[in-house]
């Protein structure tokens, strides 16, 4: 028997939103919610949000968690570039960047760009479709993510201010790269669009901006100082991927 007098947590109001919460304590949050308006405008606010991303991100939602992303397998053995056939594929869609496009550098060995782009898509569609757990550090901790992700990368990381493009941080995490560390953020709309900005070592320098898509899934990424950028998005234009990816690199090279 449970005690309605105990406060419901916010991880049983999560838990009630997912529809994971144990039986007996439902009737309490139920009433807990009904006594509590701004606790029962929250749930509101995450069903609403859930269902936007279940509308937005359906396709992949259930998709398996990827091979290189288990953790389990990168602590078995180290990390190996990415060949064969998934690496192949994204090669017919790796297109440099016209002559405007921030040319900074003599191209790399496209080997580079398709683990990159393997990496950075998968990370995405990983955790795009997240609602409780996006992230490992939230957005409101912004410079704690900053500092945090520096000292594990070993290279200086950002999190850039996208609210002109309509993208509020979400937040971030660190992820097991292709040659080590990598660092992971998310933004996200109004309406419940989100982007991420992945970053990881590379050998290459410097290089133009380059598209690169895979079913809805496209990014635009960038080499600069030894360091890579991959911005991606699901289901968005061109045009739009290109507003964010645009603002993301003008805030780094300012600060750079």
């Amino acid at each position: 028997m449970t005690d309605r007098n105990i406060p419901v947590t916010e991880d049983e109001l999560h838990a009630y939103v997912d529809d994971e919460l144990p039986a007996e304590r439902r009737g309490d949050v139920e009433a807990w919610l009904a006594s509590h308006p701004d606790d029962a405008a929250r749930v509101q606010s995450w069903r609403a949000m859930a269902e936007a991303l279940r509308t937005r991100y359906d396709s992949v939602v259930d998709e398996a968690v990827p091979k290189r992303l288990d953790i389990e397998r990168l602590v078995r053995q180290p990390r190996r570039w990415v060949y064969g056939a998934v690496a192949a594929t994204f090669v017919a869609f790796i297109v440099g960047g016209g002559t405007g496009w921030f040319a900074r550098g003599a191209a790399t060995a496209p080997s580079a760009f398709q683990n990159l782009t393997v990496d950075a898509i998968e990370a995405h569609r990983l955790y795009v479709v997240e609602v409780r757990h996006p992230v490992e550090v939230p957005g409101s901790e912004r410079h704690h993510l900053q500092q945090w992700l520096t000292k594990r990368c070993g290279w200086v990381v950002r999190a850039p201010e996208l609210a002109g493009a309509g993208l509020k941080l979400v937040g971030g995490r660190l992820l097991p790269g292709s040659g080590g560390p990598a660092s992971f953020m998310m933004y996200e709309s109004a309406s419940g669009e989100r982007f991420t900005i992945y970053t990881a070592k590379s050998d290459a320098e410097a290089t133009q901006m380059r598209y690169a898509a895979k079913g809805k899934e496209s990014t635009l990424f960038w080499a600069d100082d030894g360091v890579v950028y991959a911005v991606v998005s699901t289901g968005a234009d061109r045009g739009r991927l290109t507003q964010i990816a645009q603002a993301v690199y003008d805030q780094l090279e300012k600060k750079g």
